[in-house]
């Protein structure tokens, strides 16, 4: 299990990377401020922290046609954007050996413009995967189908992964979770409000139909198709757990060996499918949602033949659709991008390739992007950032007056034991085995797919590679990992568009940094999630169950106060999906908090542009959120995601903080305010 957070860009950055961008226009002669310049003045802090903090610049900089939404993360993301076409147009014009690094990133973008070959080409790059849905006669041949395509990255109702052991973090073990819906979630098949039928609807008469044409069938076939295919996800769909129950760990995790499964699901022959999905022999599986895979055992049996060869056909082409013709990426671009996220228009061909190159092989880039923009030094800066937030936390655990001293020694055990990964790996994946080419670009998708596969089920029963990086080095986020007990910070968290080292005080790196994302991630330790994994990464009891009630009880409140949140129609957010994310949000920041007391620009107190240090942190923070998102989205969003919007990931945890109660003036009546006794305090 890896908790992804979307981070903030950090704000004291020491890497020389300035990316001069519509982020921030300044006279020559004006010093940039990076939160003075973005606040709007005309908004009241205490009604609306966040408007008050970044509405200068969302006046300014509105969505743009090609995104479902826009901020600082989007010009960050430009950024790098740019300097990955410059490592491609550099390695398509080098004529570099067959096999190298730069041969394989210069062919792959090469094949992706190539927009005359692909036309030609249209869906026979598919033909092998086709022909061996067509040839199904019977389940197991279905099985079979549903095998090869899972091996290439076709996503189907077969969900195996290689992963930890969440009971043994040493051991890696094959699990199988749910999966198999083409919406984007359970609740996309049952919801009945407007919003959410218009979707479905539209997938359903409209989308699925329209894409098994493209696939080669007629109007008919594509028609009846389409209701197969749909009447399968639903029912898939109705035994898939929801997105709040999914965050359980104990509940979703039933191992078991393979006769057991062989029991559970008596229609599947779990040793052949291992086979076909090119494993070693397996004895045992962890099993995710049992209920899920009793389904498809039943499902194998009450829908016909036909109607899973629909299925298959639909998952595979809706797969691959972005990498073939126009024809199936327009309407594949029409369906996710415009009816999923309010997306007007798709971005410039050369930017989907890049992402999709980032996607597939982007440690082969970051290798090269670390080496002309992150100089090493920069690791040392941010390792010690870690550890002033890890004494906070020390002082923090200490001062409890809710835990126990015995509890209390375990928890900071495992707080010792977190091992930071700041910047780019120390060892990088080794790519030698992976063959790209120009003469297809759905090809060399293919290929790029089998190979991570192979890459991950090659880990069944190996020693855990702890030097393996989840994310690469110019990814923008950053992440918790349970089960080897670590955060992972990639080098992109430190670019800051248009503002150097030097002009960023300690009160905005402190929030936009300190806070946001390294607190953030620490506390994920600690989270309703995270608390579960002992010092080792085990999925294991050590917390007293007194403190553990105590602790649930003070959770509730917080997931009690994000669910009394309406953010669109009627759509709230969801306070238990989202309870982790929001429990890192407020430990990041009253982490922080703590630590930047200890600066001198926070003793020294004299204010920056008319504003103190601690006004200057809470701002930094906001910073970090500063964006706005199209309602599609925004509903996608709180159906889909464990995130909370970003504008209430300022204002929910600054209302339980009792410093930005001081440092803006907040009174009871002001729409920030919450009661004291009511403010939820964790950590």
């Amino acid at each position: 299990m890896i908790k992804l957070y979307k981070a903030t860009l950090l704000g004291c950055a020491s890497v020389a990377i300035l990316a001069l961008s519509a982020y921030q226009v300044q006279q020559a002669d004006k010093p940039v401020d990076p939160v003075y310049d973005n606040m709007d003045k005309s908004v009241d802090p205490r009604t609306d922290f966040f408007k008050y903090a970044n509405g200068g610049w969302l006046k300014r900089n509105p969505i743009p046609a090609a995104y479902s939404s826009w901020g600082i993360g989007n010009v960050v993301q430009e950024e790098i954007r740019n300097r990955l076409k410059k490592i491609n147009e550099d390695a398509l014009a080098a004529s570099a050996p067959k096999g190298s690094t730069t041969q394989k990133i210069g062919d792959f973008y090469y094949s992706g413009l190539d927009t005359v070959n692909i036309e030609k080409q249209g869906i026979n790059p598919l033909k092998t995967q086709l022909a061996l849905i067509d040839q199904a006669s019977d389940v197991n041949g279905i099985l079979n189908a549903a095998a090869v395509l899972t091996t290439t990255g076709t996503r189907n109702f077969i969900g195996s992964r290689v992963g930890q052991d969440a009971k043994n973090s040493s051991k890696m073990m094959l699990q199988l979770g749910q999966s198999g819906l083409g919406l984007p979630n359970r609740d996309y098949y049952f919801k009945t409000d407007a919003r959410t039928t218009r979707v479905r609807n539209d997938y359903k008469s409209t989308h699925l139909p329209t894409m098994l044409k493209i696939s080669g069938w007629d109007e008919q076939q594509a028609a009846k198709g389409a209701e197969s295919a749909f009447k399968i996800e639903q029912f898939l769909a109705d035994s898939s757990r929801k997105l709040e129950n999914l965050r359980d760990p104990y509940r979703n995790y039933h191992k078991m060996t393979v006769t057991q499964l062989n029991r559970l699901t008596p229609n599947i022959n779990w040793t052949t499918v291992f086979k076909t999905l090119e494993l070693k022999p397996v004895d045992t599986v962890i099993v995710g949602q049992p209920e899920y895979y009793r389904a498809v055992n039943t499902a194998l049996k009450t829908f016909t033949i036909d109607d899973w060869k629909a299925y298959l056909r639909w998952k595979l082409i809706s797969s691959y659709a972005p990498y073939l013709n126009a024809a199936a990426e327009q309407e594949s671009f029409r369906f996710s991008g415009k009816v999923i996220s309010g997306r007007k228009e798709q971005l410039p061909r050369w930017k989907r390739v890049l992402d999709t190159e980032n996607g597939l092989m982007g440690e082969a880039l970051g290798q090269l992007f670390v080496k002309e923009y992150f100089p090493a030094t920069a690791k040392l800066r941010y390792t010690e950032m870690v550890e002033a937030i890890r004494q906070a936390y020390r002082e923090h655990i200490a001062k409890l007056d809710w835990m126990s001293p015995e509890t209390k020694q375990k928890a900071l055990i495992k707080l010792n034991a977190i091992h930071p990964k700041v910047g780019y790996p120390d060892k990088w994946k080794d790519f030698s085995t992976l063959v790209m080419d120009r003469e297809s670009y759905a090809g060399n998708v293919i290929r790029a797919r089998h190979w991570a596969y192979a890459v991950n089920i090659n880990k069944l029963g190996k020693p855990v590679d702890h030097t393996e990086w989840g994310m690469t080095p110019q990814t923008y986020n950053a992440s918790y990992s349970p089960s080897n007990n670590e955060i992972t910070l990639p080098a992109a968290q430190f670019i800051i568009p248009g503002v150097k080292d030097s002009e960023v005080d300690d009160a905005v790196a402190y929030g936009y940094v300190a806070a946001s994302t390294i607190g953030h991630e620490i506390t994920h330790g600690f989270d309703d999630e995270g608390r579960l994994f002992d010092a080792k990464g085990n999925l294991k009891a050590w917390w007293t169950p007194t403190d553990s009630v105590k602790f649930t009880q003070r959770a509730k409140v917080l997931a009690d106060q994000f669910s009394s949140y309406v953010v669109l129609d009627s759509l709230h957010v969801n306070g238990k999906a989202t309870l982790g994310e929001n429990i890192a949000d407020l430990g990041g920041i009253v982490l922080g908090i703590d630590a930047f007391k200890k600066t001198q620009q926070y003793k020294q107190g004299k204010p920056i542009n008319g504003l103190t240090p601690m006004q200057r942190f809470f701002l930094g923070y906001a910073l970090g959120w500063l964006g706005q998102i199209r309602d599609e989205a925004l509903a996608n969003q709180i159906l889909t995601d464990v995130h909370a919007p970003g504008f209430l990931r300022v204002n929910g945890p600054f209302s339980d903080v009792p410093e930005f109660y001081e440092a803006f003036k907040v009174k009871k009546g002001d729409k920030m305010w919450i009661d004291p006794a009511k403010r939820v305090k964790i950590w």
